[in-house]
């Protein structure tokens, strides 16, 4: 199949420059490229189903259908030549193959949840392979497995787990929305960590797609491809297009329970013991802390909100004796809790109500991006002093920031049991708690967008003293292309990358690097925080 003249000329007049030859041989360039992907596929009709470039009429809302920050929705961001959206493995293949022949760059889309955006923005000639239309889940229970597309969402995921059974669960995160494949690649954490760990310590198989172009599972792959698959962070090592997980026990009844409280002083007090008490409470029981602030949240001066968020394998009682035994100082009451399944407790901790309508939630589609945001995260090893609580606290306060939200999760449990070289994400024993960092604003001035990234970068300066040194922590699922980033052409220097290798990796950013130069020494699969080669 050959493109007319008519839309070599489009594809011309799209890529305008000072030079009209430039544009042409681009444009010509470009229909090479369409040439290689009809070449090597088996059926033309199939794949041109699948392909989108700026000359068709849906192109913009395939690429915006799943951005979920307004940073990477401008006139300015850099756009795709080409999106793939491959409804077969061989799509991926030959995609993989014409875009390393045509010097295209990849960039792997699941969700589009990437707070930086590194899965559908480069500053180079690139192709987003979307991961939309490879969606489907196989339950077994039997055996308590699932192989999962990395297209699913974790809702999807969540939901096919609950029509074959009431007692198995996957211990992944709390957003629906979120993709597999993303949330899988960078560890992928949830409200069972404690007693299962993340999702990618409970994957047991995937079938992944390298930098030739050529298929793998585990036993193709090698053991050392597989473990940096798993934590590794995505966009590094090839596109992984499914995963077979290991679905885990739960018991038929769950208790989940929220109680909102406005930070004052007192509250600043129970805060402070939680440090001591929550990552060594029964591995079953997971109590996390969320504080907001920001105008949204705190109404022209009310106190920013706190919200202790808690989920118990096991019935009310059974937690509220463990609670007065171990954590009175929380004072929960029997109100703020509610007896259900896991599957339904999924929907509260994603809705964060308590009254459970329909299952179907989680089948709910992405919404478009209603704002912009950037996240960063800390890890701490020592509780912080009340004074830093405080500090923390009169930062949320700030009235010309419109939301801020910080995410206090607790480790302990299975997550001091796993070693940290089991697979890349190496934060375990030691570790007390992650807080994530998130700021989010609509207003979509530059003003605006510069205050409110002052605002966590200040507030990342301010934590500094307070958590984990040498290197100072941070969680690959939360990007932030603050921490020693490779220029945006995505040229990698070792010593740059490990800056932020360390910081991600600990220790096994090495071995990341040594997987990278064995499956990937061309460096074909990059982008600005992706492993290096040696």
């Amino acid at each position: 199949m050959k493109y007319s003249p008519l839309i070599i000329l489009s594809l011309a007049f799209i890529l305008l420059s000072s030079s009209s030859s430039w544009a042409v041989a681009c444009a010509e360039k470009h229909e090479s490229f369409l040439q290689c992907l009809f070449h090597h596929s088996s059926n033309s009709s199939s794949i041109s189903k699948v392909i989108y470039s700026p000359i068709n009429s849906s192109y913009s809302s395939v690429l915006n259908s799943s951005v979920q920050n307004f940073r990477f929705l401008t006139a300015k961001t850099p756009k795709p030549l080409f999106i793939i959206t491959p409804s077969h493995l061989s799509h991926i293949q030959i995609a993989v193959i014409c875009s390393k022949t045509h010097g295209f760059q990849i960039r792997t889309r699941s969700d589009g949840h990437d707070t930086e955006g590194l899965s559908y923005v480069a500053y180079v000639p690139f192709i987003i392979i979307d991961l939309i239309n490879l969606r489907s889940v196989t339950i077994n229970v039997e055996h308590s497995t699932a192989w999962v597309q990395s297209g699913a969402t974790l809702g999807e995921l969540y939901y096919s787990i609950a029509q074959k059974s009431q007692t198995l669960a996957f211990p992944a995160g709390v957003c629906p929305t979120v993709g597999v494949g993303g949330h899988s690649s960078g560890g992928g954490y949830g409200l069972m960590l404690r007693k299962y760990g993340f999702a990618a310590d409970n994957v047991i198989d995937a079938y992944l797609i390298d930098a030739n172009g050529k298929f793998h599972d585990r036993e193709s792959m090698g053991e050392d491809l597989f473990w940096a698959i798993r934590g590794g962070g995505g966009g590094s090592l090839g596109i992984v297009v499914a995963w077979k997980v290991k679905l885990v026990p739960v018991p038929a009844t769950v208790t989940i329970c929220l109680t909102n409280r406005n930070l004052d002083e007192d509250l600043v007090k129970l805060i402070h013991r939680w440090q001591f008490v929550a990552p060594k409470l029964d591995e079953n029981l997971y109590v996390g802390i969320m504080l907001n602030g920001g105008n949204a949240s705190t109404q022209g001066g009310v106190n920013p909100k706190s919200t202790f968020f808690s989920l118990f394998l096991g019935k009310i009682d059974e937690l509220m004796a463990i609670l007065k035994r171990d954590f009175p100082e929380m004072n929960l009451a029997n109100n703020d809790c509610v007896e259900t399944s896991w599957i339904e407790s999924t929907i509260i901790a994603a809705t964060r109500n308590k009254t459970v309508e329909s299952l179907e939630y989680l089948l709910t589609k992405i919404p478009l991006a209603t704002g912009s945001i950037k996240t960063k995260s800390d890890y701490v090893k020592e509780p912080i002093p009340k004074v830093a609580i405080e500090g923390i606290w009169e930062r949320l306060k700030a009235q010309d920031i419109e939301a801020s939200q910080l995410v206090i999760v607790p480790y302990g449990g299975r997550m001091s049991q796993i070693l940290d070289s089991e697979i890349p994400y190496s934060h375990r024993a030691g570790y007390l708690y992650k807080i994530g960092y998130v700021v989010g604003w609509k207003e979509q001035s530059v003003d605006v967008g510069k205050r409110h990234l002052s605002w966590i970068r200040e507030l990342y300066d301010y934590m500094t003293p307070f958590v984990s040194k040498s290197p100072r922590a941070a969680y690959v699922n939360y990007r932030d292309l603050d921490i020693g980033t490779n220029n945006k052409y995505g040229k990698t220097s070792y010593k740059r990358a490990s800056i932020w290798g360390s910081k991600y990796f600990g220790k096994n950013f090495n071995r990341l690097v040594h997987v990278k130069s064995k499956v990937d020494p061309s460096n074909f699969f990059r982008h600005e925080q992706s492993i290096p080669p040696l």
